[in-house]
């Protein structure tokens, strides 16, 4: 497959995204920006997008897809009971980086929800999602668009690393504004739940919600039920080389990630740290990088999938990574952190 490569000037660049459109309604597969991270399209209502997706990829069938729309009135096209609290929510965060889960109606394919009898939706602020997602008749069926297990993807030129000859085209917007995917929030029980957290924090929420809970399998993959929601399963966001998450006191941390670069250095390893510009000077590895000050999350947050990936750019075999508050917006950065790590975390004594 020949991938097209269109660099679209915000939405109103409509000959690149009027030829995703097309592309999507005849049922092939696109990349394009959203306001968290990079989006791998198909027509949310076609089965054999879905499955076109999941084999771009290499995502496991059971992990299921956000269905995005452009049109709040489509909201109830595809979902069923649609509670009070949704609309609410809906009014103080979308358009933006937030997903509800809702009961599906019969439209929606069970290719697209992971088998699932719900469905997960989001209205994305980017005005070149959402003008593709018009284009292509109103309902965008996308995960991260990127392999299974990487890095999610900030920029156009991360889709194409991954995805070139794998889908029908990669729309570059250019860098993304928040760099972590949308907080998704499931809206189908008495009390709704976290499932992923993301730029909008539980305190946002509870800022329009009487009552939030978090799901307690946030950070675990050790449950071996179909995951309910994306990034729930598997080892997400994780850079080629072994990681290892440090946690416990500034000084003890980097005392211990000093100890554990120079033995992996010793055993002729390419070695590596993801740091704050609170700490970089106190570090040598092969490469050293900062995600920004522990003053601004945000950055961090925006930052975090590009950094990881350019130790997959440099080849970087052992990478130790300081840890952060859980937080807010840290509690996102660490689910994203510990899925990366696939779990391995040391405590600095």
């Amino acid at each position: 497959m020949k991938t097209l490569y269109r660099e679209v000037n915000q939405a109103w660049d409509s000959a690149a995204i009027e030829e995703a459109g097309r592309i999507l309604k005849k049922g092939g597969i696109v990349a394009f920006p959203t306001e968290t991270v990079y989006g791998l399209g198909g027509d949310a209502l076609n089965p054999d997008s879905a499955k076109k997706i999941y084999a771009a990829k290499g995502r496991p069938s059971d992990n299921p897809l956000i269905v995005h729309i452009c049109r709040m009135e489509d909201l109830s096209e595809i979902a069923e009971e649609i509670p009070a609290g949704a609309l609410a929510l809906a009014e103080a965060f979308w358009p933006g980086p937030l997903t509800m889960i809702f009961h599906k109606k019969k439209r929606v394919p069970l290719e697209t929800t992971g088998g699932l009898s719900t469905v997960a939706v989001r209205f994305p602020s980017h005005p070149v999602a959402q003008a593709l997602i018009g284009e292509a008749g109103g309902f965008v069926a996308a995960p991260s668009a990127n392999l299974s297990g990487k890095p999610s993807p900030t920029n156009g030129k991360h889709c194409l690393h991954d995805l070139n000859g794998r889908v029908d085209m990669v729309l570059d917007g250019g860098e993304v504004g928040i760099g972590l995917e949308s907080t998704i929030v499931d809206m189908t029980g008495p009390v709704p739940e976290i499932l992923r957290p993301g730029f909008v924090t539980k305190e946002d929420l509870l800022t329009v919600l009487k009552e939030v809970r978090i799901d307690g399998t946030i950070i675990s993959d050790k449950d071996g039920t179909a995951p309910k929601a994306p990034g729930m399963k598997y080892r997400h966001y994780a850079p080629a080389g072994t990681m290892i998450l440090v946690e416990g006191e500034q000084e003890a941390v980097v005392k211990k990630i000093r100890e554990m670069i120079a033995a992996a250095g010793k055993e002729g390893k390419k070695t590596g740290v993801l740091c704050t510009d609170e700490t970089k000077e106190c570090y040598q590895a092969d490469l050293v990088l900062s995600a920004g000050s522990r003053k601004n999350e945000e950055e961090i947050a925006r930052r975090l999938f590009s950094l990881l990936r350019t130790f997959d750019e440099e080849n970087t075999e052992f990478i130790c990574a300081e840890t952060f508050s859980e937080e807010r917006l840290g509690l996102a950065i660490m689910n994203r952190l510990k899925k990366a790590a696939g779990g391995n975390t040391v405590r600095a004594t």
